[in-house]
């Protein structure tokens, strides 16, 4: 099975070499997958934004 994408975006967030993931609507099926896999899932919250965009960021 091919690794998600949104694995490593996930882990730049978490490690704080990101500040926010910005998901567009066509790609909210692959992150979701991604991040419902993620044991500090309840930790990436996300906001709605325009457009159907969300953009979620990590809270320590």
């Amino acid at each position: 099975m091919p690794e998600n994408p949104f694995e490593d975006s996930i882990r730049q967030l978490k490690e704080g070499t990101i500040s926010e993931i910005v998901i567009e609507q066509k790609d909210f099926s692959t992150f979701r997958e991604a991040w419902k896999n993620d044991e500090d899932r309840e930790k990436i919250v996300g906001e709605a934004g325009l457009s159907g965009k969300i953009i979620y960021r990590f809270t320590d």
